[in-house]
């Protein structure tokens, strides 16, 4: 079950990332139910949607 959590945090961040305040939320939110290993993944995903979308790199201070 954990696993789906992760891949709709993929899924949501994908669709909310043309806002950097949304995106913020929730990635937040994620941190509440994601496992530790989950985390990490994230972080890596969202490093990936940095690439194309700049404008969301201060989100990174969240997952540090």
């Amino acid at each position: 079950m954990a696993r789906a959590m992760f891949e709709y945090t993929k899924t949501v961040l994908k669709k909310v990332s043309f806002d950097v305040s949304l995106f913020n939320k929730e990635i937040q939110k994620a941190l509440t139910y994601l496992l530790p290993y989950e985390i990490k993944e994230l972080k890596i995903f969202v490093k990936s949607l940095i690439i194309q979308n700049p404008k969301l790199k201060h989100s990174l201070i969240y997952l540090e």
